[in-house]
């Protein structure tokens, strides 16, 4: 190659290294330029995590214990919620976590006109949430949990929690309840379930959860029919669904709109126990009183003593309506009659809910007859195909 060919290739390469730097800077095109920032877009998608508010209203997750050690002496109610979420780790990157502190007290501690209020609350925060995780006291938290589920109106996910020890005391199980409820409600896997209530790495349908025992961190179950899923880190599995979840969009809403009552109009319903010769006193106190509704927790599948069924009648004339359930724990309810409705396989804290809901509406005998068929008793019923 003789002298001045040499010297040309040089001053073209040099001529191209320059080129090659200043590129960057050089303007593209609209396409050219989405192409190049495809990665940078998608890390932008992935920090785009959806809207989780939780709704404190106390109980055990919130106690302080006397000293690291105190299993079963603390104070319920004591820590507020946001300082609570704020020491989770991880949390970001699960969800945008905000809070609401709705009270800080027992579950057992509310009433009925606060659960309205509870409920609205929910509805409302869903305007702008993609879920809702409401914590409680486990002592009624099933029955806050499932009116809850009938009367909250939004389909998004609703995860009630809680936990069996405080928050302050060595091996609790309650920061881990809390951040898998809010990493639950933040899947959007239990859109249409309903309320779900979620402790232990378990979660179950409000409607059939209850309470086993009095300080075993397993003490929620779902009897013969077991949870709705699992939690296991990482992994959130779903193995069964509740009956409204396989309802159309259109039909899964109960006729229990808050918003169509006032808290004045919220029934009164009580519930009275059988055993080995009771006596009327239950039935005629409760109706003495005021009571539209009693539900009656019978032995074996329903039965009752001669003389509550003696004063069920003369309840009944007078306009009360009734609701058989079981005592034994497990096990479905079919005696119906005149001013009866058979409680299926719903326990009695359950059917109290929905008896007291369906009177808060009506107060049709066959109207709320027709509400615990279609909506009480959780039948799957599958399309024709």
């Amino acid at each position: 190659m003789n002298k001045w060919k040499s010297q040309s290739l040089k001053m073209f390469l040099a001529a191209g290294l320059a080129f090659t730097t200043v590129l960057p800077n050089i303007p593209l095109s609209r396409a050219s330029a989405a192409e190049t920032t495809v990665s940078g877009t998608v890390a932008e998608a992935a920090k785009v995590l959806p809207k989780v508010q939780v709704i404190a209203t106390g109980g055990t997750l919130a106690g302080k214990s006397t000293d690291e050690t105190s299993f079963t002496t603390y104070k319920a109610g004591t820590l507020l919620i946001e300082d609570m979420v704020k020491s989770l780790p991880n949390k970001e990157k699960i969800a945008e976590v905000s809070t609401y502190q709705f009270g800080n007290s027992g579950s057992s501690a509310y009433s009925i006109q606060q659960l309205y209020e509870l409920s609205l609350k929910v509805d409302e925060a869903l305007k702008t949430q993609d879920g809702v995780v409401v914590t409680s006291g486990t002592d009624t938290m099933e029955e806050i949990a499932y009116f809850l589920d009938l009367t909250v109106r939004s389909p998004k996910p609703v995860v009630v929690t809680g936990s069996m020890r405080p928050w302050t005391v060595i091996g609790t199980d309650a920061p881990a309840n809390l951040y898998n409820a809010i990493k639950l409600a933040a899947s959007g896997k239990t859109k249409y379930f309903g309320t779900v209530l979620m402790l232990n790495d378990e979660f179950h349908a409000a409607r059939e959860v209850t309470k086993t025992n009095s300080y075993r961190t397993d003490t929620f179950v779902t009897p013969e029919v077991g949870a709705l899923g699992y939690i296991d880190e990482n992994n959130i599995r779903v193995y069964r669904a509740p009956f409204r979840a396989l309802k159309p969009a259109s039909e899964w809403a109960t006729p229990f709109d808050l918003t169509k009552i006032t808290k004045n109009d919220l029934a009164k319903v009580e519930i009275a126990y059988s055993y080995q010769d009771a006596g009327p006193g239950a039935i005629s106190g409760f109706v003495a009183n005021g009571a539209k509704g009693v539900v009656t927790a019978g032995t074996g599948a329903g039965g009752i003593s001669k003389a509550m069924s003696e004063e069920r009648a003369k309840a009944i004339e007078q306009g009360v309506i009734f609701v058989t359930t079981t005592r034994t724990g497990s096990g479905s309810n079919y005696s119906g009659g005149k001013g009866v409705i058979a409680g299926d396989n719903l326990n009695a804290a359950h059917a109290r809910i929905m008896l007291l809901l369906s009177l808060s509406f009506s107060k049709d005998f066959a109207t709320i007859q027709d509400w615990f068929t279609t909506y009480g008793y959780g039948q799957i019923e599958l399309p024709a195909k």
